[in-house]
């Protein structure tokens, strides 16, 4: 008895060495490992599955434990052969979806068990339950569509006028259009550009000064079939008159005196491509023959010459004379109006298209604040409503010059009103247009005292704009003592100095 101990001592050490390998093995698995006795009960779990289910399991999980117990236990124990054949089997245990296969596994003492092993499959049943529910949105999203579309052809042909529209659409959005604005009356000049711009028509642009007239020009060249042809912008109102028909026709040598080559003007130049013929309405009578040559015949005269020779130039014209009137006034040929007036595109003034200042405000700011290396990224909501209430004279050069001023004087990172300096009104005789408040914006959400302070702020600068910024004229005009006037300049920040030199010439 006592010489059979120690082999006895040293199989019950080896059995728990082993039996302790194997735990630690099956413990360092992420798969969750469970060994099931004859009564398909738990006899071990390693530790990713007491990290799913605990330990002990919820009477929910040995239940469901037990009946997948007992259906390996069927296909396995029953089996003649010692593995099994590796198929995976999908399952839920409790509520949650699991895969698993199963082995036979003899214990150390010799007892048969199920070895189980699972793994969680919750995070791929989420997703394909998501892929599910996506094409299933997908499907029925097509599927009503088809439907719609099938029902009606009215539909189908309404839709497919809609798709024309907004090709349209787009189309009238080109890289060499520099218009900023996005109202109904520049939706309908851009439209009207692309309308005409493919023919070779002789074009009047017509429009207040600083409406923008060149980019329009610019823009009918760029979408013409003669956007790779030469094209000139020649300002009739710059050049002397008798030069500038030199300078369009050429001249022939001994023409006049300096003439001591024969030259070729603008027209022969530029022959196959533009020409843009800017202040067209300035033009002399005798240009207006030359001119009318031209567009009538395709034929030019060079100075001192007396053959004519064909050009084929597309001729844009602009002004800002009211050429209509000014036939009425002999002062412009009703033939070169009729020749000049085939195609009239009209460019409203800015007053017309209010609603465009916002986005002309953001391009200019943009503009000048990288020009200027100022740090300008706002501009308050009372500076817009002062912008939207004046009547802008000068149209878009007028608010393109303000905002340049603006930027370069603001001293923090927005502009304010105190920023503001608008141009002269040529209508006011040299004053400085100082808009008057507008009362509409005003009542309700200034007092009073405010609104009479603005209209008070407003005369003193027209006073001194008046007299030159004379400071004691202005107050004997104003029936007001020298003293009591210095005080109001004080109090509303205005300085004679300021207007005076703004005055001087140059």
């Amino acid at each position: 008895m006592t010489d059979k101990l120690p082999f006895a001592v040293d199989t019950q050490q080896e059995v728990h060495r082993l039996s302790t390998n194997w735990r630690t093995l099956l413990d360092a698995m992420p798969e969750m490992v469970f060994l099931l006795r004859d009564d398909c009960m738990v006899e071990y779990m390693n530790r990713s599955a007491v990290a799913c289910f605990g330990n002990p399991c919820p009477q929910p999980v040995r239940d469901s434990l037990r009946a997948i117990g007992e259906t390996c236990r069927k296909d396995l124990l029953g089996s003649t052969e010692a593995t099994a054949d590796g198929k995976v089997i999908e399952t839920v245990v409790d509520t949650t979806p699991v895969e698993y296969s199963s082995v036979p596994f003899i214990g150390y003492t010799g007892e048969r068990l199920i070895m189980l092993v699972m793994r969680n499959i919750s995070q791929r049943k989420n997703f394909e339950r998501e892929l599910l529910q996506f094409n299933t949105s997908i499907e029925t999203i097509l599927e009503q569509k088809i439907s719609e579309l099938q029902a009606s052809e009215e539909t189908r042909r309404r839709l497919s006028m809609q798709v024309n529209s907004l090709k349209s659409q787009l189309g009238h959005y080109h890289k060499a259009d520099k218009m900023v604005g996005r109202s109904r009356k520049m939706r309908e000049l851009r439209e009207m550009i692309h309308q005409v711009s493919g023919s070779d028509a002789t074009i009047l642009i017509t429009g207040e000064s600083g409406t923008g007239k060149e980019l329009v020009a610019n823009l009918v060249k760029a979408t013409s079939g003669r956007d790779d042809k030469p094209f000139l912008k020649i300002n009739c109102n710059a050049i002397n008159d008798s030069l500038l028909e030199a300078d369009l026709f050429g001249y022939e040598k001994g023409a006049f005196t300096g003439a001591v080559t024969r030259k070729i003007g603008k027209f022969e130049v530029v022959d196959g491509g533009t020409i843009f013929l800017d202040e067209i309405g300035d033009i002399s009578p005798r240009m207006q023959v030359a001119l009318l040559r031209v567009l009538q015949n395709g034929e030019i005269i060079r100075v001192g010459g007396n053959e004519p020779l064909r050009v084929n130039v597309r001729v844009i014209a602009a002004t800002n004379v009211d050429l209509a009137q000014a036939v009425k006034e002999k002062k412009f040929r009703l033939d070169l109006y009729y020749r000049l007036n085939i195609i009239n595109i009209d460019i409203p003034p800015l007053r017309e298209r209010k609603e465009d200042i916002v986005e002309l405000v953001s391009h200019f700011v943009n503009h000048y604040r990288e020009a200027f290396k100022k740090e300008i990224d706002f501009v308050p909501k009372s500076t817009i409503n002062r912008l939207l209430a004046h009547d802008w004279p000068g149209n878009v050069r007028e608010l393109e010059n303000l905002i340049q001023r603006a930027v370069l004087m603001a001293k923090g990172k927005m502009i304010t009103e105190n920023d503001l300096i608008f141009d002269h009104d040529p209508h006011m005789g040299g004053q400085q247009q100082t808009d008057s408040p507008n009362i509409d914006l005003k009542i309700g959400t200034q007092p009073l005292k405010a609104i009479v302070g603005e209209f008070e702020s407003s005369i003193i600068q027209r006073a001194l704009q008046k007299y030159s910024g004379n400071v004691a004229t202005a107050a004997d005009q104003l029936k007001l003592g020298k003293t009591a006037l210095y005080d109001k300049m004080k109090q509303y920040s205005i300085s004679a100095k300021h207007i005076k030199k703004t005055q001087k010439p140059g």
